[in-house]
């Protein structure tokens, strides 16, 4: 007897109502007794020559209805493990090819370079000479950006590859050839592709090779120097959904701290006083430097929320408070936050699940989730990314 795939799991896998498990299936699928999977309304033809294979993508069969349930699914199921229940919105989803940074593996053999994504589970590189997720200004590095690698690559190597105001910054983590054709070679590719910055970390940091103006990314109206390196929401227009729930999240809040601040995405698109935590020290600067050129009103502060969370008096101070704290989640600051009296949390998160836990911690502090809002910015992968309101009752 056949079994309908009834939704998708979280690494990806299609499973029926009695909990069977099927690779690359899709709600409305049909599992048969043999586990062979007979393709439904909601299966569609991968785009990428690359997939399966590729890890850089897990859910291409998908079609874009299956993809924003499994979003909404993630999340529902993550806070009903913790008991918890909330208005679930539709999931704002990047269209494809709007990935503004990536990080590839480059290995070196032989005066070859493989350049792309790891398999799923595997140190094995997948040569990339396809992608629908990465912007047109990205994917058109990696041929040349190959071709570089050739010459001065020694080994394996991580490469970080951002577009930012400029154009492109490379960040090269690993080790490449010293001597004046390496830098020559160097020179050339970031002439002939308009990368805007080169940097190598061979691990002592990085150290730029190429930059001929300074390189900056826009936040909020705000032209912030960008560290090599350092993060950003990976779409446009994932900034542009989660900056949107926040800034209905905080209202007309006037006087607010944004936690794990990085540089700027929210506490550059709010309105008044700001105050921004965030523990990196060239984020906390860049921070500093492009509020201070524009005239904001965003005090920056180097601090490290897990080891010295804002006590709950301190968090009394503000109107509202937004935090977009790493995967882990925040519970250090969390249980502060239960313990105040902060009109409103807006909580950003890249992981439904140290979110439920918590959206556990606050519900109990005395706090209500009004809503959330799912944001697939990591286009066909499992990655979810999502923003909620809280509020004090």
């Amino acid at each position: 007897m056949s079994d309908l795939i009834v939704r998708v799991a979280a690494r990806g896998e299609g499973v029926t109502a009695d909990g069977r498990h099927a690779a690359f299936a899709a709600p409305g699928d049909t599992l048969t007794p043999e586990n062979i999977v007979l393709p439904g309304p909601h299966q569609q033809a991968p785009p990428c020559r690359h997939f399966p294979q590729c890890g850089g993508c897990q859910l291409q069969h998908l079609d874009d209805e299956s993809y924003a349930a499994f979003l909404t699914d993630r999340i529902t199921g993550a806070l009903a493990a913790q008991g918890v229940a909330a208005p679930i919105r539709p999931p704002a989803l990047s269209p494809p090819r709007t990935r503004r940074r990536a990080a590839l593996q480059a290995e070196s053999k032989g005066g070859a370079v493989t350049l792309g994504f790891s398999e799923g589970a595997s140190h094995n590189i997948v040569d990339l000479r396809d992608c629908w997720i990465l912007t047109p200004a990205l994917f058109a590095v990696i041929a040349p950006l190959r071709k570089l690698l050739a010459r001065v690559l020694k080994g394996r190597a991580r490469i970080h590859l951002t577009e930012i105001d400029q154009g492109v910054d490379v960040l090269i983590e690993g080790k490449i050839a010293d001597g004046l054709a390496a830098i020559e070679a160097v020179t050339a590719f970031c002439l002939a592709n308009q990368i805007a910055r080169l940097a190598i970390d061979d691990g002592i940091g990085p150290e730029t090779r190429w930059e001929p103006d300074g390189v900056t990314i826009t936040l909020g109206g705000v032209a912030v120097p960008f560290p090599a390196g350092s993060f950003l929401q990976a779409t446009r227009e994932g900034e542009g959904a989660l900056v949107a729930a926040v800034k209905e999240a905080v209202g007309g809040a006037t006087v607010c701290a944004d936690l794990f601040a990085g540089l700027g995405t929210f506490a550059l698109s709010l309105p008044g006083k700001v105050y921004a935590a965030e523990a990196g020290r060239d984020v906390v600067l860049a921070l500093q430097a492009g509020a201070a050129r524009a005239g904001r009103a965003v005090f920056a502060e180097h601090r490290d929320l897990f080891r010295r969370p804002l006590t709950a008096a301190e968090c009394d101070r503000f109107h509202a408070i937004i935090l977009d704290p790493p995967r882990a989640g925040a519970k250090e600051q969390i249980s502060q936050l239960a313990a105040s009296n902060v009109p409103i949390i807006a909580y950003v998160s890249c992981n439904p699940s140290s979110f439920a836990r918590d959206t556990d911690i606050l519900c109990k502090g005395g706090y209500t989730l009004d809503w959330v809002q799912p944001v697939g910015q990591f286009r066909w992968s499992t990655h979810v990314e999502l923003a909620g309101r809280f509020r004090r009752t």
